[in-house]
C-alpha cells in the first residue's frame, strides 16, 4: 500500500465519517427504509496482502462502502491496511472472531479500538465472561461495535455433535439462539448468524439487534457453496430480517467484481421496493 497516500486532512474526515458511520450502523436493524443498499453489503477481503485487497478494493470503486478485513489479511498487513480504507472513505468490519479468557479478549479489543474500525467480532461460544469483558473494554470512545459470531456458516448439525453438541435434528437452531440470547445478555451489539436462522432470531433479538448474515450467494448461483454449508441469496436474508450481509468469493473471485456487485445491490435494493 503506497504510504503516501495519507493525507492529513483526509484522515480527520474519515474519522468524522466513521463516528457517523457508528451511529447509523447501529440502528441498522430498525428500519430497512433508511438503510441504502451500499449500507447493507460488506465485500470479505480474503486475500493474503494489502496490496491485492487494495487492487480489488480499486476494481470496486464506487460501488460498495463496506469491506470486511479477516484475519488472513489483518495477520499479513495489520492496521496499515485498516487506515487505507478509512482514508479513501470505507468503513470497515475487523472480522477477527476473538474467542480466549475475558482479560485476553478485553486486552485485545483494547488494541484494535483506535486503528478505525466501525465493527469487531468475538466468538459467542466464549461465553458470557469472555463477551461481557470484550463489551466493556469496547465502551470506550471511538471503539467499534461489537458482533458476537454464533454458528459459523461451514458448520451444520452432524458439526455440532462432534464438537459436543447433540440433541435433535433442530438443534443447530437452538445453539444459535442460545448463543444469541447469551450475547445480548452480555451487552453485544450484533450478532453474525447465517440465512437459515436469522428469521427466528430477529424474532427473539428484536427489531434493534444488528445481525450480519455470511455466505450470501447472487441470485442464480445458489448452487454454489465453497466451504460453506448454509447459504441463501441476498434477496432471502434481508426478507428474513439481515441487517446487513457479508459476500467474499462470489465477488471477489468474479470476472467482473463490480458488476456481481452491483448485481446484489439492485437483489438489496429491490427487496425494498
Amino acid at each position: 500500500m503506497d504510504k503516501k497516500a495519507v493525507r492529513p486532512q483526509a484522515h480527520k474526515e474519515a474519522a468524522g465519517a466513521h463516528k457517523q458511520a457508528q451511529s447509523d450502523g447501529a440502528n441498522a436493524g430498525e428500519s430497512s427504509e433508511r438503510i441504502d443498499a451500499k449500507e447493507r453489503l460488506i465485500v470479505a477481503l480474503d486475500f493474503p496482502s494489502a496490496e491485492r485487497a487494495m487492487g480489488l478494493v480499486n476494481r470496486l470503486d464506487g460501488c460498495c462502502r463496506w469491506f470486511k478485513v479477516g484475519m488472513e489479511l489483518y495477520y499479513a498487513a495489520g492496521n496499515r491496511v485498516i487506515e487505507g480504507l478509512r482514508e479513501r472513505g470505507y468503513e470497515v468490519f475487523l472480522d477477527l472472531k476473538l474467542h480466549d479468557i475475558p482479560n485476553t479478549v478485553a486486552g485485545a479489543v483494547r488494541s484494535v479500538a483506535g486503528v478505525g474500525a466501525s465493527l469487531l467480532s468475538v466468538h459467542a461460544s466464549g461465553g458470557e465472561q469472555m463477551m461481557r469483558a470484550a463489551a466493556h473494554a469496547a465502551s470506550a470512545p471511538g471503539a467499534p461495535k461489537l458482533l458476537a459470531v454464533t454458528v459459523l456458516t461451514s458448520m451444520d448439525t452432524a458439526e455440532l455433535r462432534a464438537v459436543g453438541v447433540s440433541g435433535s435434528a433442530n438443534e443447530l437452531h437452538s445453539q444459535v439462539l442460545r448463543l444469541a440470547r447469551l450475547a445480548q445478555t452480555a451487552g453485544i451489539d450484533g450478532l453474525v448468524c447465517s440465512s437459515e436462522e436469522v428469521e427466528a432470531v430477529r424474532a427473539a433479538m428484536g427489531p434493534d439487534m444488528k445481525l450480519v448474515v455470511p455466505g450470501i450467494r447472487p441470485a442464480g448461483s445458489a448452487g454454489r457453496r465453497d466451504d460453506q454449508k448454509r447459504v441463501a441469496s441476498a434477496t432471502d436474508a434481508i426478507a428474513r430480517g439481515a441487517s446487513m450481509l457479508v459476500v467474499g468469493r462470489p465477488i471477489t473471485q468474479a470476472a467482473d467484481p463490480a458488476k456481481v456487485a452491483a448485481g446484489i445491490l439492485a437483489e438489496i435494493a429491490a427487496s425494498h421496493s
